[in-house]
């Protein structure tokens, strides 16, 4: 039985599920093939994602393909209540609410898994962490699973390597299907479109610093130049310094562009990018943001324990008062500010990541007994077919190799 805050807003939430099926053709075509070949018939699949309306539709596919699931929240400030009751009124099992505490936002994701899945989507590897650490019991029948984000394949990668996962998970992140299309092009749109909602500012004009360059910094970088700011880049990585550099950024270490910014955008998957020494040299009023998984990037306890006052200015807005009268605005708590504050990625853009993930889970129900406990990148011909899909539902058309060209590129 679902654990949600109000069923009653089902209405509002299935409107909003309906809306964006128009604008997901891989998972309308994919949709109706689940419907008449049911080839997750008698499977269990818990789904930890951004618990939205992209995500609902998802579930739907996947229960058009004969699955029973359970739907968790992967961030409590991204879970949309609306939408929570809605997937209820269809018979989901739901455990989330927007503005969940930690304790809560723990046990919602327990609840999800007390079913004991045979597969599971997550987001940030909260599902996979409790598997291991806290509750293996539930992980009895699991087959495997797929990760949805940057932030999570690094931990599954981080366990894989030293051995230590105890079943098959798909990298979903890294298919191309994803990073170029999503992390890029998703997250560039989407904080962006949040950041403008929330402030009410111009970006004209403005310097950004976006800390990292990786497919996700990238599209923050690239759409904040098309916008019209001043924008500088930093960086770990050599090659990822001189990738910004000739794309046309300033580069330069964050305690250098500490100084010069006026909205910061962190997008790394580490900890502590922007943190007290930063603090200290930033200019009133600045900006603070994360595109990043977790919220510890942006160090909000360095900001907690050296300011004098704290405010909510306004809806997905604190303000700290730091000694000498500066005020440093944290949006969205330092969460994934484009779904934490504002609707995510488009639905056209997760249409491909959430078609990989279908195909993902439909092959590992299908290769389980072959798959070892280590992380896979996904299958080219799960990117291929669902390009393909998209490509044709746009109506786009390409050039095809002759056999005279295979010949000659194969022998090359």
């Amino acid at each position: 039985m679902s654990i949600i805050r109000d069923k009653s807003l089902a209405g509002a939430g299935l409107a909003k599920i309906n809306w964006v099926k128009d604008f997901m053709p891989v998972l309308n075509h994919l949709e109706k093939r689940m419907i008449k070949e049911q080839p997750l018939k008698g499977l269990k699949i818990a789904v930890c994602v951004h618990l939205e309306a992209k995500t609902a539709y998802l579930g739907q596919v996947l229960r058009a393909a004969g699955a029973q699931i359970t739907v968790t929240g992967s961030n409590p400030l991204s879970t949309k209540d609306d939408v929570c009751a809605a997937l209820d009124s269809l018979g989901v099992d739901v455990f989330a609410w927007h503005g969940a505490t930690d304790k809560e936002y723990h046990d919602h994701q327990i609840k999800a898994l007390e079913f004991c899945p045979d597969i599971i989507i997550d987001d940030g590897g909260d599902l996979v962490t409790l598997l291991h650490d806290e509750a293996p019991q539930y992980a009895k029948n699991l087959l495997g699973g797929c990760e949805e984000t940057t932030t999570g394949v690094h931990r599954l990668r981080a366990r894989s390597n030293a051995g230590k996962l105890n079943f098959p998970m798909f990298a979903v992140n890294d298919a191309k299907c994803k990073c170029l299309f999503d992390n890029h092009h998703g997250t560039g749109q989407s904080t962006w479109d949040a950041i403008m909602y929330v402030t009410n500012n111009m970006i004209s004009g403005r310097t950004v610093v976006v800390a990292g360059y990786g497919y996700c910094g990238s599209g923050v970088a690239s759409r904040a130049k098309g916008l019209g700011a001043n924008v500088i880049v930093t960086e770990v990585d050599r090659f990822k310094a001189l990738e910004a550099l000739m794309d046309g950024f300033r580069v330069m270490p964050m305690m250098q562009a500490a100084a010069l910014g006026d909205i910061f955008v962190s997008t790394t998957s580490c900890k502590k990018v922007i943190t007290t020494e930063h603090f200290k040299i930033m200019k009133n009023n600045a900006l603070l943001a994360n595109a990043g998984h977790f919220d510890v990037e942006v160090d909000r306890a360095a900001l907690e324990e050296m300011c004098v006052k704290k405010e909510n200015r306004k809806p997905f807005i604190d303000g700290y008062h730091l000694p000498g009268g500066k005020v440093l605005n944290l949006l969205a708590e330092g969460r994934l500010v484009n779904i934490a504050a504002g609707n995510g990625h488009p639905a056209d853009i997760m249409d491909l990541s959430f078609g990989i993930q279908l195909l993902g889970v439909l092959y590992v129900a299908k290769n389980a007994k072959g798959l070892k406990p280590m992380l896979y990148d996904i299958p080219r011909e799960i990117d291929e077919e669902v390009i393909r899909i998209k490509l044709d539902a746009m109506g786009v058309e390409i050039d095809n190799l002759t056999k005279e060209q295979a010949a000659y590129l194969g022998s090359m």
